[in-house]
């Protein structure tokens, strides 16, 4: 079976053409290095992302702050790792590198804070 895939890890975004037998990829056409294999073959096994988005905060300068996952997490759980980052509501101030959600939807990833926002006065 042939699978077209864009290549996520780089700027680049190589457009690959993989056949795959049993699960297994037999060749690939269009990477423009070594990363492009390594990025089809980790579909292919396990799918992997990481999440950028924001949680609110109560008192602060700014009704949002924005986080991300610290390591990224199986694809089939982004549904819930969103459902859980949703319901995050954290207290004014908040500094980078916060850590807003511990080991969120059992992942072993924590939902770690990416701007500040100070408390208004």
């Amino acid at each position: 079976m042939r699978r077209e895939y864009t290549c996520i890890i780089c700027p680049i975004g190589c457009d690959m053409t993989a056949e795959i037998e049993d699960n297994e990829m037999v060749s690939l056409v269009g990477n423009n290095c070594a990363k492009g294999r390594v990025y089809v073959q980790q579909e292919l096994t396990n799918p992997i992302r990481t999440i950028a988005t924001s949680v609110l905060v109560k008192g602060g300068e700014l009704p949002l702050a924005s986080v991300r996952l610290n390591k990224p997490v199986p694809k089939a759980s982004l549904f819930k790792v969103m459902a859980e980052a949703k319901k995050v509501i954290l207290l004014a101030p908040v500094r980078i590198g916060q850590v807003a959600l511990q080991n969120v939807a059992g992942t072993g990833a924590d939902l770690v804070v990416t701007k500040h926002v100070d408390a208004i006065h």
